[in-house]
């Protein structure tokens, strides 16, 4: 099963490279105009990114991600999310890397078996750095409605994560 899985990508560009040579387009000069192209938007990408990188490393660095989950750890208790995964909900929609080592501390702490350890593989699977992917989509728009757009995902991102965890308690 591996090797199938090994064969997709070059099995795709072959036959992107055939379907193209059978349209008579030149595949090099195409590729390389697309790369050109490639170039201002990675430019116009980089603030954006840059920020939400150090943005992530200051909250994390500075205590506020732990003094927030230690305030909010009764209001996720409430709503039936339990403080263990706390750290993660706080840190997933800002960062992916940062998400999967707090997920792999909470596989250490409490089991990969636990209540807790299923509530934060489904909270963990099923959302995604927010802020990041709104700095991405919203780097090359001129009108930028950025507050409501995060807003509406942090709160659908909160509501996965409530219903989430109630599947997990049920099943």
């Amino acid at each position: 099963m591996t090797r199938i899985f090994a064969l997709i990508i070059p099995a795709i560009f072959l036959a992107s490279f055939i379907f193209a040579a059978c349209k008579k387009v030149k595949v090099y000069d195409s590729f390389t105009q697309g790369a050109k192209g490639a170039i201002p938007l990675i430019v116009s990408l980089f603030p954006y990114i840059a920020t939400v990188t150090m943005m992530t490393k200051l909250f994390e660095v500075s205590g506020l991600e732990n003094a927030l989950s230690r305030w909010l750890s009764p209001l996720f208790s409430f709503t039936g999310i339990p403080n263990e995964i706390t750290p993660l909900l706080l840190v997933k929609p800002f960062s992916g890397s940062g998400a999967i080592a707090t997920l792999s501390e909470i596989f250490a702490r409490y089991g990969v078996d636990s209540y807790a350890a299923r509530c934060a593989c489904v909270a963990y699977g099923s959302s995604e750095t927010i802020f990041y992917i709104g700095a991405v989509y919203f780097a090359g728009l001129k009108r930028k409605k950025l507050t409501l757009a995060l807003c509406i995902a942090v709160f659908s991102y909160l509501l996965s994560v409530v219903l989430c965890c109630g599947l997990c308690r049920v099943l």
